[in-house]
C-alpha cells in the first residue's frame, strides 16, 4: 500500500511540474497568422505585420491615438500613435497582451509599427531589463531595439534641455571606454513630474551612473532612460 501511495504522489508531483512547464510556456504560444519576433525583423518595410507581445510602457495618448513600448520574450516593439479611445489607453497597463496589426515602418532608424490596430488577449509579463553595456559600440546592440535595457558604469559628459530650459525633453551625452553615446529623456514617457526627470536634470559632468532605458533608435541609439542611479 505504501509503494502504491509513493507512486501515486510521485505522478501527481511529476504532473504538476508538467503542467507549470506548459503554463510557462504558454507565454510565448502565437495565435494563428501571428509572426514570431525573427518573422517580423525580417518582413519587408511598409508590410502588415501582426504581432502578440505585452505593454512595457506608455508613451502617450492624444487625438484618439497611443504610442506604446511592447516587448515579449522574443524582442521589443515600437507602435507609434495606435488607434485607442482614451478609455481604452487607460485599460492598457504594463504587462498587459495585446495583438496588434499594422505596418512596419521607420524613421530615423527606429523601426516601428503605424496605422496599427489591436485587441487585449489573455496573459500578463513585465520584461526585465537586460544588460547591453558590453553591446554599446557594437553591431549587435541594434538587435535588441525597444527593448528595455541597462547600461553600467557610464559616465556623465553633458546633459541639456531641449529649447534650453526644464520641462521639454533633456538631452544627455554618456560615455563608456572612451566612446560618447546619447541618451534621451523623453518627456511624454517621463515627464518633469517623474523622479527620473528631476534625477537625470541634477546629474553633473563627471559623474558615474548606471541607466535603465528602452532602446530607442534617432540616427544610432538613443535610449531613453526610465531609471538613473548614481554610483
Amino acid at each position: 500500500m505504501k509503494k502504491i501511495l509513493s507512486l501515486i504522489l510521485a505522478l501527481t508531483f511529476a504532473l504538476t511540474l508538467i503542467g507549470c512547464g506548459a503554463a510557462e510556456s504558454d507565454a510565448d504560444v502565437k495565435g494563428e497568422g501571428v509572426m514570431t519576433y525573427a518573422e517580423y525583423a525580417a518582413a519587408e518595410l511598409d508590410t502588415e505585420v501582426v504581432i502578440e507581445a505585452y505593454v512595457q510602457a506608455k508613451q502617450s495618448w492624444w487625438d484618439n491615438k497611443g504610442t506604446f513600448y511592447l516587448q515579449d520574450k522574443e524582442g521589443g516593439y515600437f507602435v507609434y500613435e495606435m488607434g485607442c479611445t482614451e478609455e481604452e489607453y487607460n485599460k492598457l497597463t504594463q504587462g498587459t497582451k495585446i495583438k496588434v496589426t499594422g505596418y512596419k515602418a521607420e524613421w530615423a532608424g527606429e523601426v516601428e509599427i503605424m496605422d496599427a490596430k489591436f485587441e487585449i488577449l489573455d496573459g500578463n509579463y513585465v520584461a526585465e531589463p537586460v544588460d547591453l553595456t558590453d553591446k554599446l559600440g557594437t553591431e549587435e546592440l541594434i538587435n535588441y531595439q525597444n527593448q528595455l535595457a541597462t547600461f553600467k558604469g557610464m559616465t556623465v559628459d553633458s546633459i541639456e534641455y531641449k529649447n534650453g530650459e526644464p520641462g521639454d525633453d533633456i538631452y544627455v551625452n554618456l560615455s563608456y571606454n572612451g566612446a560618447s553615446y546619447s541618451f534621451c529623456v523623453e518627456r511624454y514617457l517621463t515627464g518633469p513630474e517623474t523622479e527620473v526627470y528631476t534625477a537625470v536634470g541634477a546629474l553633473t559632468a563627471g559623474q558615474t551612473v548606471d541607466v535603465t532605458g528602452y532602446l530607442y533608435w534617432y540616427e544610432g541609439p538613443n535610449t531613453h532612460i526610465t531609471g538613473v542611479t548614481v554610483k
